[in-house]
């Protein structure tokens, strides 16, 4: 914060916003949006009946059983996250680094964010550890924390944590008599789920989670505004929902009638929604694989990614580099990679990470980008990486990382 004043921002300090995926839109939800917008109806606080219902089934088929009046839906998770953490009060607690909107939301309504450390290869979910010793100190200094966000398939990092991880948190939050908001946006991009387990915290604490899914994940265009929220059973989960729609009524936050209804038929997941979701997922899959081979070979650091279109890139082993072009932090860092690459490369600090640490967070959805057909073809191609404009951003990629390795070599001081 100390960093950016001098350049204008609040304290607040929102992060980058969802990145396009550079896919076009799937003709069957512009048509159905098409059709929804001829009527000038609002959609109600909280989403209709079929968005809600909608929902249900949608999280049904995924084992996380629920019924309409314990469904909220809003114009994106930012919104969902805003009301809960006004519902539910407290202090926050969230991963670090985690997503870059998360934080903003509690200093927003003037609380603190207190980020606990993640394993590397499990962004997203705190260390159970590390967890009960923040819950701990923030208490011994006054504090009063009540919220947990955390995500199983993790933006920024693309990793998924493990089912015993996951326990082992979830069992620590709950101990330590925590709320979780388990952020599930990312969880329908695995890019090998018959070798990848994925579990939500709702399974295991059924009365002490809310599940938030931004529909933008998977199922809808980034420019689309739509997420829904499962709340937990019993007593708990009614008052929190209601309090819930209080905020979103106080900020008239409504989905957008057209979008609601691309929504819930998109929910429903009729063959040509699944069928483009897979084909997307295969396509980032590819991508973020290349990706990860070509910043790992110049000798830079990253986990594989394992969901959704990012990877979390640690550029210490290249400091030398860094070094000889100026860059001392991570928002210099992201200046620099950013004009290098023509694609946007937020600096790790976006998303809670030290700012000395030279880290950035790569998206996948950049390397697609060209004309509407050239686009298009990416879904379609058997061998999606060779197409020309996709090979060219992949090129430029190899290009700037290599020439770092390079350039780190050669500054490297003799032993």
């Amino acid at each position: 914060m100390r960093r950016t004043a001098p350049e204008g921002h609040g304290p607040v300090r929102f992060g980058p916003p969802l990145p396009e995926d550079g896919l076009p839109v799937l003709p069957e939800l512009s048509a159905v949006l098409a059709a929804a917008a001829s009527g000038g109806d609002h959609e109600p606080v909280g989403g209709s009946q079929a968005l809600r219902e909608a929902a249900c089934g949608y999280w049904d088929r995924r084992g996380l059983h629920c019924r309409p009046d314990r469904v909220a839906a809003a114009p994106g998770s930012p919104a969902l996250l805003l009301a809960l953490t006004a519902a539910l009060g407290g202090d926050v607690l969230v991963p670090r680094p985690c997503a870059a909107w998360w934080a903003p939301y509690a200093r927003l309504l003037g609380r603190p964010a207190f980020q606990v450390p993640t394993p590397p290869e499990s962004g997203g979910v705190p260390d159970p550890y590390a967890l009960l010793e923040t819950v701990r100190r923030v208490r011994a200094e006054g504090g009063d924390p009540r919220l947990l966000v955390l995500s199983v398939a993790d933006d920024p990092t693309g990793t998924v944590a493990p089912p015993e991880l996951l326990h082992e948190t979830v069992e620590a939050a709950q101990g330590a008599g925590l709320h979780l908001v388990s952020d599930e946006t990312w969880r329908d991009t695995l890019h090998d789920p018959h070798d990848t387990v994925l579990l939500s915290p709702a399974e295991m604490v059924p009365d002490r989670v809310t599940v938030v899914t931004d529909l933008a994940g998977a199922l809808l265009p980034p420019g689309w505004p739509a997420a829904v929220a499962r709340f937990p059973s019993g007593e708990e989960g009614d008052g929190l929902h209601a309090r819930v729609l209080d905020v979103l009524t106080a900020l008239d936050a409504r989905v957008a009638a057209p979008v609601a209804a691309a929504a819930a038929h998109a929910l429903g997941e009729p063959e040509p929604v699944t069928a483009r979701v897979a084909r997307t997922v295969r396509l980032h899959a590819l991508l973020a694989a290349e990706a990860h081979s070509v910043v790992v070979a110049a000798g830079a650091l990253a986990r594989p990614p394992r969901s959704g279109r990012h990877l979390y890139v640690d550029l210490a082993p290249l400091r030398p580099a860094l070094d000889a072009h100026g860059v001392g932090d991570a928002q210099e860092l992201e200046d620099f990679l950013t004009a290098r690459l023509g694609m946007p490369a937020p600096g790790g600090h976006r998303f809670g990470d030290d700012l000395e640490a030279p880290r950035v967070r790569l998206s996948t959805g950049a390397l697609v980008a060209g004309s509407d057909t050239e686009r298009a073809e990416c879904l379609t191609s058997p061998t999606p990486l060779e197409l020309p404009h996709v090979h060219r951003a992949l090129i430029q990629l190899k290009s700037v990382f290599d020439d770092l390795r390079d350039e780190a070599q050669r500054w490297e001081p003799p032993r």
